[in-house]
């Protein structure tokens, strides 16, 4: 028995329905879960399955003053490990400081700490001799970064989240600064809106 006209159209408004819903609640978190894919700039971007918390490590900023990851709790950070005697973390410097500027303030701490032998003062000189000098100025004189991140290379970059804990890292140079990274982490650190509470 063919189906009336009413019931065809009935049917077809139901398919709507269902594929409007499909759209709504499938592909959007695909979409809010898509940092886990990095674009083809950051491929080398390893992503860790199960975050954990990054040791406490102590470093020094321009100034003297001792500084620890503990203290950028509440926002994503960049970690960047690097010397003046390495030549891929040289080039990837100038990279980091544009990525620096194009992300907004508060967001994302670009944190890149020279892990050689160089005071403060030498690494400040090199960042800005290098196209770097939009980077703060950190120093790890002990490397303990590279102990407690096992650390097989420079440059290292390790994402940290808000939580203070490890969620992907590079090791070697990578295109911070292309747009495709930067719209990526933009993405990424922006803050996520509040889940509704239910009534």
């Amino acid at each position: 028995m063919p189906f009336s006209r009413p019931i065809l159209l009935a049917a077809l408004a139901v398919l709507v329905i269902a594929a409007t819903a499909g759209v709504l609640y499938v592909i959007r978190p695909i979409h809010v879960h898509a940092w886990t894919h990095p674009p083809a700039a950051l491929a080398q971007l390893a992503m860790d399955k199960t975050p954990t918390e990054v040791p406490g490590v102590a470093f020094t900023d321009r100034g003297g003053g001792r500084q620890t990851l503990a203290g950028f709790k509440g926002r994503y950070v960049l970690l960047n490990l690097w010397a003046t005697w390495c030549a891929p973390c040289v080039r990837e410097l100038p990279a980091l400081a544009r990525l620096h500027d194009a992300l907004p303030a508060g967001q994302v701490s670009i944190v890149a700490v020279n892990v050689g032998r160089s005071t403060a003062a030498d690494s400040a000189a090199f960042l800005k001799a290098h196209g770097a000098g939009a980077l703060t100025v950190y120093v790890d004189s002990y490397r303990a970064f590279i102990r407690v991140l096992d650390a097989n290379g420079l440059p290292l970059s390790v994402l940290i989240d808000p939580k203070g804990r490890e969620v992907a890292r590079v090791l070697g140079p990578a295109q911070w600064d292309d747009p495709q990274a930067v719209d990526y982490l933009r993405d990424l650190t922006k803050p996520k809106p509040a889940a509704p509470h239910a009534s």
